[in-house]
């Protein structure tokens, strides 16, 4: 159940022509009233001798009954409760009973407190009915209407209990700003997946990813292809700043704009410049500065952010709060980075995690930024590495990424969920399921062409490395050695000796660090996390060599002379 407070108005005769007439973006069936101030308000739905006109002039009457000089301006409040397309569809009785409680919750005309509101329930459809009041009381004062967007909220949330309806989350006043019906209105008519408000949320999100400072976040801005004004101070400082699609216009003919802080309360500038407070300016220097150790691939740069995201789930599972919260903010500048670069086959999947993430990436536990080096960094390095081509050495290392980012966003979801952030820890899931789509198309090939080593493997090397598994896992060797992941991790763990590693400390250290009851496939996680950790190429292609000779190789695991990696095995 969605309660909705919209905007207050100034006429209550043209609210009720717009509810008892046809409807703009839905049709309107036989508009009626469900419950009232008064059970003998007219009801011109079902009543042919009552009127719209008298029903404004009684729902006014205590309005106009007080001095000019103290009536609101705008007294007309009005509230939308609508039920979600899963719901059961409630009778009369029921949206009556919901619209009284609503009315009472907000403060509107609670019994309990004496005097209240005139206001009508107006039902035209059978999943949401329309709240109107007057604000001015039958006493002539004023209700107190003071968080009455929070309160309805709260009985929203027993209205479900009690009605067997879908569960809802509670907000904490941290979510971004809902577009309105006019602008899902507007992105219909226009043919817009999303409203103006989205897309520009999301472009800046993107933009501010990684961006070392202003000159980078505007030029990032004025790259993808949006109309920038900027509020400067009269000394000359930068003040601000408001954005706005070329394409969307009012109804003028003029760019609508958004200032940040009303695409989401971490885009205003202030809290953008909060990012780069914390960087050093040596971590992150311009993309010309000469020396800068910055990928030059997007595979490189995609193995350093699975390096980061690996780091990343410590903090968040044993850091304080403000350095979790810092690490989970950054998480989602990683997202909007790895969806900007991503290839066409992972790209709407790897953009809807982002999305989703978007509302997990606030709380009003605030960062203490500085610790988010690493992912910030790594959000930077997807951004200048360049688009991904999603074959090869970068495909498969984009595989890698997502699965070390699965486990840092499943983290991020226990956090919030023992913090009892509920929308912020169901964003995290509904992300997760996102990357995990993703993850299955970008793996498939990598992991196929291991799968297809490992079938063809000698089969005393597969034995062998079999006992490795046995040796360093014990307990879950039986599970993996039943996957079909199974050839795929038998080719990398002979990569990995090859290389001059030993596979059962590597195994031992991959499973032991972090859950993997999780996992859809154990076998999977660990190939992902011993190539990372051995610096094996994840686009295996190239290894087929190295596996051969690990084959025709007269020493025993154990007893192989230092790899190219310079680690000895022991």
């Amino acid at each position: 159940m969605v309660p909705r407070i919209h905007k207050r108005g100034k006429r209550t005769i043209g609210i009720l022509f717009y509810l008892y007439g046809p409807g703009k973006a839905e049709e309107h069936t036989d508009p009626h009233l469900v419950a009232s101030w008064d059970l003998c308000a007219p009801d011109p739905g079902r009543d042919d001798t009552a009127t719209l006109k008298r029903l404004q002039q009684l729902l006014d009457q205590p309005v106009e009954n007080v001095d000019k000089a103290e009536r609101p301006e705008k007294h007309v409040w009005h509230l939308s409760v609508r039920n979600g397309p899963d719901d059961r569809i409630l009778s009369e009785e029921e949206w009556g009973d919901v619209a009284r409680r609503m009315v009472a919750a907000a403060g509107i005309d609670d019994p309990e407190e004496g005097a209240g509101c005139r206001w009508v329930a107006v039902r035209h459809a059978d999943d949401h009915i329309h709240i109107v009041a007057t604000v001015v009381r039958e006493d002539g004062y004023r209700p107190r209407l003071n968080n009455d967007a929070i309160r309805v909220q709260d009985e929203a949330r027993l209205l479900e209990a009690e009605l067997g309806l879908r569960r809802l989350n509670t907000g904490d006043g941290t979510a971004a700003k809902r577009p309105t019906s006019a602008e899902r209105h507007k992105a219909e008519r226009q043919g817009r997946e999303r409203t103006a408000r989205e897309e520009l949320r999301e472009t800046v999100r993107r933009a501010v990813a990684g961006a070392a400072g202003e000159t980078e976040f505007f030029d990032r801005l004025a790259a993808a292809g949006l109309l920038i004004r900027k509020r400067v101070a009269p000394s000359g400082d930068l003040l601000g700043y408001k954005v706005a699609l070329p394409d969307d216009l009012n109804k003028d003919g003029e760019p609508v704009f958004y200032p940040g802080v009303r695409l989401a309360p971490d885009l205003s500038l202030p809290r953008i410049r909060e990012r780069w407070s914390a960087d050093h300016p040596d971590e992150a220097p311009s993309p010309d500065t000469p020396g800068r150790a910055t990928p030059d691939n997007p595979s490189a740069a995609r193995r350093r952010t699975a390096s980061a995201a690996w780091a990343a789930i410590t903090s968040v599972e044993q850091g304080d709060d403000a350095v979790a919260a810092a690490h989970i903010a950054a998480t989602g500048e990683v997202l909007d980075s790895l969806a900007k670069t991503s290839a066409a086959h992972t790209r709407r999947e790897l953009r809807q995690a982002a999305f989703e993430f978007e509302r997990a990436s606030r709380s009003h536990i605030r960062a203490e930024r500085g610790h988010d080096r690493a992912l910030r960094q790594a959000a930077r390095d997807l951004v200048h590495g360049g688009p991904a081509l999603g074959r090869g050495e970068d495909g498969a290392t984009t595989a890698m990424a997502i699965d070390m980012l699965v486990f840092l966003i499943t983290a991020a979801m226990h956090w919030h969920a023992k913090k009892g952030h509920a929308q912020q820890a169901e964003a995290a899931r509904q992300a997760a399921e996102h990357l995990r789509s993703a993850y299955q198309v970008a793996a498939a090939h990598p992991l196929g062409t291991l799968y297809q080593r490992g079938r063809r493997l000698a089969s005393p090397l597969v034995q062998r490395q079999a006992s490795v598994l046995r040796e360093a896992l014990p307990e879950l060797a039986k599970q993996i050695l039943a996957e079909p992941g199974w050839y795929a991790l038998a080719a990398t763990l002979a990569d990995a000796e090859a290389a001059g590693h030993d596979p059962a400390s590597l195994l031992a250290d991959a499973a032991g660090r972090r859950e993997l009851d999780t996992a859809g496939s154990v076998a999977d996680v660990l190939v992902w996390r011993l190539r990372r950790a051995a610096d094996l190429p994840a686009d295996t292609s190239d290894t087929a060599n190295d596996t051969h000779a690990a084959e025709r190789s007269p020493h025993p695991a154990g007893q192989r002379t230092p790899g190219r990696s310079g680690h000895r095995r022991g």
